[in-house]
């Protein structure tokens, strides 16, 4: 084939998605007020995970939605609440994409609110919008302030209108299963599955839920990091001493929790735990062109944060991503804003581990566990009795809390590489690819149980307020998310 060939059949495929673009956001364009409509009458309904009467509403309220927009729907009863499941087969159909969703949100704190958080508010800049929903054009930089306006109602309303800008042409069977529990941890969502499997499986899971990146070009995620909590607390002794009577003479525990978590890391942020890292293959050739494609204006966000220099685990922001971390969230012991000078009787630290997909938790939790006890401390499982303080010198308690397993699909394997190529070709450029999320999603067992690779394909802006007052959504982010989608119910 010569070379004028094979440029005139790239041209014709470029101008093929390129109008394939075109159509979808003509097809937008002339429908804004009617989205609008819907995504305003589904923000009003209150959808704190523990409202039970409001979370019903709105899972009534997605079924009847998804019914609408040509899908058959229904409630999935579980232990807690409801999940809503639709789908639309298509006769002979060779694989089945299950998009996962969820229409719970997060608790709202009224008086940091600017407005009542369940009656959305329209505003470009600080200029609040009049009588907005009788509008038929809603300009991208304008922005809808509600809760779950972002996290996560605006891939309910963009995946109905992408079915609808498409006409219904798809090429494969299209299910989505959307959760009322995501922001509680999602509790009964892998444990429906037993219930539900048959409607549940599938040959591919995306994930629509989060932030694109800061660079605001459209975005994939295969894979996120996993987390244990640990709560870990020194002792010392039995009542709060005075420090000039016995300072230098009875032991330290903030001092010595302090000494305890200064071992387990070296001057660059390395965690110096035996077999931390152990288990995490070194990246391919390929890993490393993933990670370096990813716009991260490393410069920019240090500045933003006030630190000269970041720890040294990976080369760059992507790298460090690929390793577990341990963290220290939290430090107590003994009266800081109360002139109490005093050798206090404990020291806790809150600690947080985050995982890798080659480092399960308890794996991990068991390294944290050994390294102490290199270091002299004997473990006990509640406060010490008189005789555990008089036979070992060095006390400690670690308590393990919430556990959360990593979960990835390889940006080089097959499905991936569909979804990258679908976002590609609807867009003209390849989407920013993050092999890892920092972040920790609960539907990390979820997929594990289905046993499905997993992409997710976030939509909505990054400075969207997420889990936090005044939640908004850029209106284009809306827009451009239903391109995406369509893009992706047509692969």
């Amino acid at each position: 084939m010569t070379i004028l060939r094979i440029g005139l059949l790239v041209a014709a495929a470029a101008l093929a998605y390129g109008q394939e673009r075109a159509a979808v956001e003509t097809w937008v364009a002339s429908h804004q007020r009617p989205i609008m409509g819907d995504f305003d009458e589904l923000l009003r309904i209150p959808n704190v995970g523990t409202d039970r009467p409001n979370i019903r509403r709105n899972a009534l309220f997605i079924r009847g939605l998804l019914e609408r927009h040509g899908m058959r729907a229904e409630l999935l009863e579980t232990a807690g609440n409801p999940l809503v499941y639709a789908e639309k087969n298509l006769p002979g159909a060779a694989r089945t994409v299950l998009y996962y969703i969820h229409y719970d949100g997060q608790p709202v704190d009224l008086s940091r609110w600017k407005t009542d958080p369940f009656r959305p508010v329209m505003r470009d800049g600080a200029r609040e919008i009049a009588d907005w929903s009788s509008l038929d054009k809603f300009p991208n930089d304008w922005r809808i302030y509600a809760r779950s306006a972002s996290d996560d109602k605006a891939p309910i309303v963009a995946f109905c209108a992408a079915m609808d800008a498409l006409g219904g042409k798809f090429s494969s069977n299209v299910h989505v299963v959307i959760d009322g529990e995501e922001e509680m941890g999602s509790p009964s969502l892998t444990a429906a599955i037993g219930r539900y499997r048959d409607k549940l499986k599938a040959s591919l899971l995306l994930i629509l839920d989060g932030p694109v990146h800061p660079s605001g070009r459209p975005t994939l995620a295969f894979g996120a990091r996993g987390i244990v909590t640990l709560d870990l607390t020194v002792y010392g002794p039995k009542m709060a001493l005075h420090s000039g009577h016995y300072g230098n003479w009875i032991p330290n525990p903030a001092m010595r929790l302090a000494q305890l978590l200064a071992s387990m890391k070296d001057d660059q942020g390395r965690t110096t735990i035996e077999g931390f890292y152990a288990g995490v293959p070194p990246l391919t050739a390929a890993e490393r062109r993933v990670l370096r494609s990813v716009p991260d204006d490393e410069p920019a966000l240090l500045k933003l944060f006030g630190v000269a220099r970041p720890d040294a685990v990976g080369e760059s922001l992507q790298e460090a991503l690929q390793f577990p971390s341990l963290n220290v969230r939290g430090l107590r012991s003994g009266y800081v804003d109360e002139p109490r000078t005093i050798i206090p009787v404990d020291a806790t630290a809150a600690i947080d581990v985050r995982l890798v997909k080659e480092t399960p938790a308890a794996q991990m939790v068991e390294k944290v566990r050994a390294h102490i006890e290199k270091q002299g401390y004997h473990f006990t499982d509640a406060e010490p009795d008189d005789a555990a303080r008089m036979k070992y010198p060095r006390l400690a308690r670690l308590k393990a809390g919430e556990v959360m397993e990593a979960y990835r699909t390889e940006p080089e394997s097959a499905e991936a590489i569909q979804v990258t190529r679908a976002l590609t070709r609807i867009w003209g450029a390849e989407p920013v690819r993050i092999r890892t999320m920092g972040g920790t999603v609960p539907i990390a067992p979820f997929i594990r149980e289905l046993g499905v690779p997993a992409v997710g394909v976030p939509i909505v802006n990054f400075d969207n307020n997420q889990h936090s007052d005044n939640e908004n959504l850029r209106v284009g982010n809306l827009w451009s998310g239903i391109v995406t989608l369509a893009a992706l119910l047509g692969m």
